[in-house]
């Protein structure tokens, strides 16, 4: 439980330096950061590899690259479904994707 609270955290984290640096992404509250940080760590848990495994060619030939187009398109997917949560279009997604795994990555070397 300890676990999935901190990775939670982190996500939530990623989000918000995510939203304050790229210029397309927000969020109208922290219900909505929270619902959304919620959402995209299921998504990211349950979605994620499903889609990873379909797209292996795509990722082979992009030497990793169309990785970062599956995590914008779920960013896009979160902003659709939770309300307050926002992305302006698919470039910003993609950019808040890079910026959300690195932050991401980053903190959770700490942890």
């Amino acid at each position: 439980m300890i676990a999935f609270v901190l990775r939670w955290l982190i996500t939530t984290i990623a989000v918000v330096v995510a939203a304050h640096l790229i210029p397309g992404i927000g969020y109208d509250g922290w219900g909505a950061l929270l619902g959304a940080s919620l959402l995209l760590g299921i998504i990211n848990a349950f979605i994620r590899p499903v889609l990873l495994l379909l797209s292996f060619p795509f990722i082979i030939v992009t030497m990793g690259v169309f990785i970062f187009v599956i995590n914008a398109l779920l960013l896009l997917l979160v902003s659709k479904l939770v309300p307050d949560f926002f992305v302006a279009g698919f470039w910003t997604a993609f950019f808040g994707a890079i910026v959300i795994s690195l932050v991401s990555w980053i903190l959770s070397s700490f942890f």
